[in-house]
């Protein structure tokens, strides 16, 4: 798995995900977000593009993270989900508590601003 980051103008994190999320490579993901998180970046796209499967460990990273993230008004929205990762999201009933769109511009829409 590869993890690409690069923040947008407005603050902004975007972690691109290459290959699988699994429970091996899953500890490099909790790394990346727990850095993230202590850089203060709390509105974060996940763009799931490349990214061929996800394990319950790989969700479990984001389940954990997904409270801290909240409290500071941010999110994790996931966007350009092929249909085998999306499946795995909806069969343990994760569609309903993260955002799931289709492209980058749909997430922006649901992206809270930043306060200042």
């Amino acid at each position: 798995m590869e993890i690409y980051q690069s923040k947008m103008s407005d603050g902004i994190l975007i972690l691109s995900i290459a290959g699988d999320l699994d429970a091996g490579s899953s500890i490099e993901m909790d790394r990346v977000i727990s850095e993230a998180l202590k850089n203060k970046h709390y509105r974060i796209f996940i763009d799931c593009k490349m990214l061929n499967y996800i394990s319950s460990a790989g969700l479990g990273v984001f389940i954990s993270h997904k409270e801290n993230v909240e409290e500071k008004d941010g999110s994790f929205v996931f966007y350009h989900m092929n249909e085998k990762v999306y499946n795995v999201f909806e069969l343990l009933g994760l569609h309903n508590i993260f955002s799931i769109v289709s492209n980058e511009h749909d997430a922006r829409k649901l992206m809270p601003y930043e306060k200042n």
